[in-house]
């Protein structure tokens, strides 16, 4: 057997492990990746943001659980908190929403990107 043939057959024995060993990711022990999920099991967030459901959040203070609410109804995978004068990125996320607040820790918008 030639190197190149060993090195080749060495990669691909090497994917096929790989590829067996992730086959069942993410699936409950015991259950098959063909099983499908429960009714009641919400579908997955797609990671884009939408800032229309989470307009709730104007007028509230910046809380950890009304920043973790809205970055759950907007769908969005992250979420940040502006703060008046602070440094940001200015970068647009589809998968991040912001959160802007005035000094006092109120928010007053709520924008994705």
């Amino acid at each position: 057997m030639s190197r190149s043939t060993a090195v080749l057959s060495f990669a691909t024995v090497t994917t096929a492990i790989a590829m067996t060993a992730c086959s069942g990711y993410g699936t409950a022990p015991g259950a098959s990746a063909s099983t499908p999920p429960a009714a009641s099991t919400p579908p997955p967030a797609t990671g884009q943001c939408n800032a229309q459901p989470a307009q709730f959040a104007v007028g509230q203070n910046s809380t950890s659980s009304v920043m973790e609410s809205a970055r759950a109804r907007s769908g969005a995978q992250m979420a940040r908190i502006l703060r008046p004068g602070q440094m940001i990125t200015k970068e647009f996320d589809a998968q991040r929403l912001n959160l802007e607040v005035d000094s006092a820790g109120k928010i007053i918008a709520v924008r994705c990107g």
